[in-house]
């Protein structure tokens, strides 16, 4: 499988995971997250979820667009990281788990970071490629 490949097929499987798990927080769980006084962080947990979900997207295609620029790839991987795990300690302290997972969740937030900066190498990269021409629309 190619990198491209890879990377969207990460965003189509979070895209799933995190409509679904938006799903369930509004409804299944929407009483127990209640009780808990965890649905902000469980919303939270979404959200991020599903902004990365849609950089990972536009990861994949930029990877098809300039396939051999390099920073985008490792960007995308950091991303899937921190869903796992931001996103998901979040997921899990909003159910119940205990407490010492909470450090984990500021953990995800920094490889996020860490994605986000292979991203703007990559932007400062792709400047230095452009040498093709663009085809003239007429």
């Amino acid at each position: 499988m190619t990198h491209e490949q890879s990377i969207l097929t990460a965003a189509g499987l979070t895209g799933v995971a995190g409509i679904v798990l938006g799903a369930l927080g509004a409804h299944a769980l929407e009483e127990t997250l209640a009780a808990r006084e965890t649905a902000a962080a469980w919303d939270t947990a979404v959200r991020y979820h599903l902004f990365h979900t849609a950089a990972l997207l536009a990861a994949g295609i930029w990877v098809r667009v300039e396939p051999g620029l390099r920073g985008v790839v490792p960007a995308a991987w950091c991303w899937v990281a921190g869903l796992l795990l931001f996103s998901g300690s979040l997921y899990a302290l909003s159910l119940g788990a205990p407490a010492a997972l909470g450090p984990v969740t500021p953990l995800g937030g920094l490889v996020f970071m860490l994605g986000w900066g292979w991203l703007i190498t990559a932007a400062f990269r792709t400047g230095k490629k452009a040498t093709r021409e663009v085809p003239r629309v007429e």
